[in-house]
């Protein structure tokens, strides 16, 4: 639940799933596919990303780019400049969306 008593948003509702399947995992165990994913919570793309990208940030799991995302062996998470910037590109892009679906909703006549 978040602070507001409200439900809590798509990416996060994503991560939390994925840490509970993750504790039934072994290190070095592939995740499903970003679109196997999709399919399962019903979600876009981008917030898929979003709850995988929460998950690379606590070190939980570690992406091998075009192979897929791996539970991972608990050591420290690599820090890179590069990640960071896609993290806080991905994060602006949900906002983004959010933005527009909002201002979509509230203009007079959808216009």
């Amino acid at each position: 639940m978040t602070a507001t008593g409200g439900p809590k948003p798509k990416a996060v509702q994503v991560a939390d799933a994925l840490r509970e399947d993750i504790k039934r995992m072994k290190p070095g165990d592939k995740l499903p596919s970003q679109r196997e994913l999709m399919d399962r919570f019903g979600y876009a793309s981008q917030t898929i990303q979003n709850g995988l990208s929460a998950l690379r940030t606590e070190g939980l799991i570690v992406s091998a780019g075009n192979l897929g995302n791996f539970v991972s062996d608990g050591s420290a998470p690599n820090s890179d400049v590069r990640d960071d910037i896609k993290e806080i590109r991905s994060q602006i892009q949900a906002l983004a969306e959010r933005l527009e679906a909002l201002e979509s909703r509230s203009a007079p006549g959808g216009a």
